[in-house]
This record gives C-alpha cells, sequence and structure tokens, in this order.
C-alpha cells in the first residue's frame, strides 16, 4: 500500500457509517468539498448521488470493495489498532476537515470519533457535525462569530488552562477545565464576536449549533 497522504487543497469531508444528512453532504459537495468515505461511509456517498474521491479503512463494511469508478481511489489498511476514521485522518491532509455520520448514531463511535479528533487536534481542524451541533476539534487560540445569546459550549479534550476570552457570559479567564472537574459547557455569547485563547496547544472542543458550520469552515479556511 502507497502510505503517500492524499492531500486535498479544498474542504474534506470524511463520511462515516452513522447518519448522514443527504442534503448537507450534497452541498458541501457542490460547494467543491472532496469526499472520503470511511469504509462503509463511501456507500452513503454513493447513495446521495455523488462519487468520493477515496474510499480508506479495513473495507469490511462497505458494500462492494472493488466496484468504484475509475477517480475513486481505495487505500485498502488492514490493521485494527484504529478506527476507520483513524485510517482517513492519517490518510489524508486538508486545510478544513468536516467528519458526517460519526456521532450520534452509537455512543461508542462517538466516543472513538472524539478520540480521533483530539489525536489530529494539533496537526488539523476537525469539525464533527451530526443533526443538531457541530464540534470542532483544534487547539490554540480561535476567533469566530455568532448571535448574542446562543449556546456556545467549551470542552477539554485534556486539562487545559485558559488565558482569557471575549464575548462569553462566563469568562474563561484563567481557568482550568478537565474532565471530572470544570468544564466549560452550555456557555452563553454576549457579543457577534467571540475569541478564546488557551495557553499553549492542548486539544479542547468548540461545540455550537449546526447553522454555524459554514462559518466555521470560512474562519478556518482564513486561518489557514
Amino acid at each position: 500500500m502507497d502510505s503517500t497522504p492524499l492531500v486535498f487543497d479544498d474542504v474534506l469531508v470524511i463520511v462515516g457509517g452513522g447518519t448522514v444528512e443527504v442534503p448537507l453532504l450534497q452541498a458541501l459537495s457542490h460547494e467543491g468539498a472532496r469526499l472520503v468515505g470511511a469504509d462503509g461511509g463511501a456507500d452513503a456517498i454513493m447513495a446521495a448521488g455523488l462519487v468520493p474521491d477515496a474510499v480508506i479503512g479495513d473495507l469490511d463494511s462497505v458494500s462492494d470493495p472493488e466496484g468504484w469508478p475509475e477517480p475513486t481511489r481505495v487505500l485498502h489498511i488492514s490493521e485494527q489498532i484504529t478506527t476507520d476514521f483513524e485510517k482517513c485522518l492519517y490518510s489524508t491532509r486538508a486545510p478544513v476537515t468536516v467528519a458526517l455520520g460519526m456521532t450520534g448514531k452509537r455512543f461508542d463511535h462517538t466516543l472513538s470519533a472524539i478520540s480521533a479528533a483530539t489525536r489530529f487536534a494539533r496537526e488539523r481542524a476537525i469539525i464533527l457535525a451530526d443533526e443538531h451541533d457541530v464540534a470542532l476539534a483544534l487547539s490554540g487560540p480561535f476567533r469566530f462569530s455568532v448571535t448574542p445569546g446562543e449556546r456556545v459550549s467549551i470542552y477539554p479534550l485534556a486539562p487545559i488552562d485558559f488565558l482569557f476570552s471575549k464575548g462569553l457570559l462566563y469568562p474563561l479567564d484563567g481557568l482550568h477545565l478537565e474532565q471530572g472537574g470544570l468544564i466549560g459547557t452550555s456557555n452563553e455569547a454576549v457579543e457577534r464576536e467571540v475569541e478564546i485563547v488557551p495557553k499553549g496547544d492542548t486539544p479542547w472542543l468548540l461545540i455550537l449549533e449546526k447553522s454555524h458550520l459554514g462559518t466555521l469552515i470560512s474562519a478556518l479556511q482564513a486561518d489557514a
């Protein structure tokens, strides 16, 4: 197997075997996003009337491992240490990655997707999207636009200290967050622009309503 990562200059959408909102997938594709199926997620891409740029995984759940259109690259990775989502992440490079069908259907799959996002958050921005929310895994500071009064949740993917924040009802200034301790969920925006500045490059999760997917993608592309 060729171990050279697949490099994409546009937004990359990795599709898993969970619930996938077809109109959203089609809209992202029509806006120029590239599509990769994480094993059986490739079937969801085809069912939406689209063709994946690649199929990556151990190929134990895809309907037909061999019958793909000519443009589609198939990367059969047999190791069982990582999930198919992780295989997609270490086999690709992209300025922004959106993951569909990775959360919401099975809780253990959701946890494994968050774990994978944590592992790669220092290298790339990863947005997990489901029917209700978008969760952006990243490291370092981030600034984004939001309507005052909307929910803004921050969740520590590892023990993390925050230097300061702007635009939040409950400031993060000087706070230490960690799982099993103080976390930052169900905060609220009080300004149209929110800025969050952690100390160092510890991964953290920003959770917003799904309607902010396009805004997050634009902000990440601008940073890139």
